[in-house]
């Protein structure tokens, strides 16, 4: 069958899941679908319970692909995408906002990162998923429960938790280009009311890219390792607390750029994608009494970045005048945080019994120490870049009846930096910041609700450290968005149908964008400057799905379906392009994901997905460009599938991603740089994933 289509690829999905559904006759146990907790939020809560658009991915639980990282699992949240300019997705995009890139510039991040509390907002490259268990997507302003870091939403990386008996196990992958990975897990009690969870993680492959130059296929490859522990102590029986170490070594290289837009590179100094990151959370949960509840969780993290390229992509004689340049980016960033709240315990509702609230203090505390190398400067470019937040909070949940709630939060920041360079730039930008919600929440039935909210984040503003800009583009403002939004979630047929449906729109004001300008040096040569300046508004609108339905005891089918309208409004960037009614970048106007897994009840399993993605533009600077494809990404869709065979004590599988080989962009840029066209300025593009494929054994203790 032809699957080139997107028509013919439908087609054939319908009729797969039509022979399924034909083919299963087994009556389904009840429930069928577990309830699954959304941890992010004030309270913990159902995921269907939660009025928020909220996407959790358990990561255990996908068995149709080898899953590494962060960027292996976004397919499955409608309206989030990432960008690549890196080894692995460092950025990312909700509803269309979040940054796409950095390199000398400081930057305050539009999504927020965290793993297992610990702030990693713009350094996603330690998001490695091992011994994960589930990732928590909240998408839309985190005003209320995060502040000036998550803009557009947050993405909180939960790790398992130890056990109450002990439990262990081992798991081998292999796989094409070279890949293979070894990972270990042990946990269980160490004392009375004191448990421990163990584990490792090392995962090799040598990339997707041949550099011809060299001759060698591995320049572009994956070394990845994680260290993890975890220790939770009933301390007393109202007192617990956990204490999370862990340690991420990536070494991965960095050679993906071609001039014949492949998979073949001439690069002979290749660059690298490094981030060495230990960090370390320490939670207490406090019963202080019946009516009051601490919780506080105190952050640690220290990360060594290494991001350099071979900036002319090529060797010493391709280019006239033996041009050859190399580009490097080495970051010391030091990040601590700490989150304090008091929340209601049963006797502790206000108002007759009516209202539940929490409050808070938030602090962070960031400091970022850049040096450049670069050839083309005389020394070394250094900058240190520091940040201080304090953040004060509130929220109050009131019963208006027994199906009806309204929630109203409140947060305000102070937020302050100071930048110093080695150029004489000098910046000591403040703001005062507000965020909040409101949400109206009402229970149609036991199992189902629909809820309203308005919702407002913000972002910090800030600055361009490049001496090349004029004065009047030098400092930007803060952003503001106020989020509108409905949804229903419940749950239907007996548990065996789960579905979550939201409809948003975000007006953003003075939002903040980048373009990249070029300009010539004195020698010849091009100097990319990356600026962020603010557009008047901008509008993000769409509508969001999830559904998940137990056919059957043996069948179980599951998709998600984003839809995105983006545009700015009165906004003429710094090249002069007049962008009013434009798409925003990286913001695809479709995304949807859909799956089915099959199990027959003696062990073997086999599933089934099919994702895909609309174009997009790279970038918030069209160029005036004639060509189409020079700026926007093709749409594409891809298959991923596995067979696999379970027993209590192993699994092995074997799987495939991308099945038809499916090229496609996950970033994109425009500028001259081929002297075999003369220079002409067009688009130069990093690729996804090819095919890839492999076998995955677990063996457990």
């Amino acid at each position: 069958m032809n699957l080139s289509s997107p028509a013919a690829t439908w087609r054939f999905l319908t009729l797969l899941v039509a022979s399924l559904v034909a083919s299963t006759a087994v009556p389904a146990a009840e429930p069928v679908i577990e309830e699954i907790l959304v941890t992010s939020e004030f309270r913990s809560n159902s995921v269907n319970r939660t009025p928020a658009s909220v996407s959790i991915v358990e990561v255990g639980d996908l068995k149709g692909r080898a899953v590494e990282h962060l960027e292996d699992v976004l397919a499955q949240v409608p309206n989030v995408n990432f960008a690549g300019g890196s080894s692995r997705a460092r950025f990312y995009q909700i509803r269309g906002i979040g940054e796409r890139g950095q390199f000398e510039e400081p930057m305050n991040a539009s999504v927020g990162l965290l793993i297992d509390g610990v702030d990693f907002s713009g350094v996603g490259t330690a998001a490695v998923l091992h011994d994960v268990a589930q990732v928590e997507v909240l998408r839309g302003p985190q005003g209320t429960i995060y502040g000036a870091n998550a803009l557009a939403g947050l993405m909180s990386i939960r790790t398992n938790a130890p056990t109450d008996d002990f439990q262990g196990a081992v798991t081998l992958d292999a796989g094409n280009y070279g890949a293979w990975g070894l990972g270990a897990v042990v946990s269980g009690p160490l004392a009375d009311s004191l448990s421990g969870r163990l584990s490792v993680r090392q995962f090799r492959d040598d990339g997707f890219y041949r550099n011809t130059y060299q001759g060698e296929s591995d320049t572009n490859g994956r070394d990845e390792l994680s260290i993890r522990g975890r220790l939770d102590w009933g301390a007393t029986e109202r007192m617990m607390l956990g204490l999370t170490l862990g340690h991420v070594n990536v070494d991965n290289g960095y050679d993906v750029f071609s001039l014949d837009n492949d998979r073949r590179t001439r690069s002979d100094e290749p660059g690298r994608d490094a981030q060495k990151s230990t960090y370390g959370a320490l939670a207490m949960d406090w019963d202080l009494s019946e009516s009051v509840i601490f919780e506080g969780v105190l952050g640690l993290a220290t990360s060594e970045i290494d991001y350099g390229y071979d900036e002319d992509w090529t060797y010493v004689g391709f280019h006239p005048w033996e041009y050859s340049s190399t580009d490097r980016y080495e970051r010391d960033r030091d990040t601590a945080t700490l989150d304090l709240r008091l929340l209601s315990g049963e006797a502790g509702r206000l108002f007759a019994d009516t209202s539940s609230w929490v409050v808070g203090v938030y602090a962070l505390t960031q400091t970022v120490d850049l040096t450049r190398t670069y050839t083309f400067f005389p020394e070394p470019f250094e900058s240190g870049f520091d940040i201080d937040r304090v953040a004060v909070y509130g929220e109050l949940t009131t019963d208006l009846s027994d199906r009806l709630r309204v929630t109203a939060g409140l947060r305000g920041e102070r937020h302050e930096s100071t930048y110093r360079d080695s150029e004489g730039a000098s910046f000591d930008p403040s703001d005062d910041l507000w965020g909040g919600r409101v949400i109206l929440e009402w229970d149609l039935t036991d199992r189902s609700l629909v809820y309203a909210s308005v919702t407002r984040g913000y972002k910090a503003g800030g600055f361009n450290p490049s001496n090349s800009l004029d004065e009047d583009l030098r400092e930007f403002d803060p952003e503001v968005l106020v989020n509108y939004e409905i949804g229903l979630k419940g749950r239907w047929l007996d548990d065996r149908l789960t579905g979550r449906f939201s409809l948003f729109t975000m007006e953003r004001d003075d939002v903040q964008t980048g373009t990249s300008i070029i300009r010539d040096r004195p020698d010849g040569s091009s100097e990319f400057i990356q600026l962020t300046s603010n557009a008047a508004q901008g509008t993000n609108r769409g509508l969001e799905a999830e559904i998940v339905w137990a056919v059957s005891e043996r069948l179980e089918i599951f998709g998600s379906v984003g839809l995105l309208d983006t545009e700015f409004r009165d906004f003429t960037n710094s090249s002069g392009e007049d962008l009013d009614g434009e798409d925003q970048a990286h913001a695809p106007r479709y995304q949807f994901f859909l799956g089915a897994e099959y199990r027959t009840g003696t062990g073997f399993y086999a599933r089934l997905e099919f994702e895909g993605k609309d174009d997009f533009y790279y970038s918030d600077s069209r160029r005036f460009s004639d060509r189409p494809e020079d700026l926007v990404s093709d749409p594409y869709e891809l298959w991923n599938a596995s067979i696999g065979y379970e027993r209590e004590r192993w699994e092995a599988r074997v799987w495939g991603r991308n099945l038809t080989d499916e090229d496609y962009v996950i970033r994109g840029f425009y500028f001259p740089n081929d002297p075999r066209d003369g220079y002409t300025e067009r688009g130069w593009f990093q690729l996804g994933d090819p095919r890839r494929y492999g076998v995955t054994l677990t063996l457990r203790l």
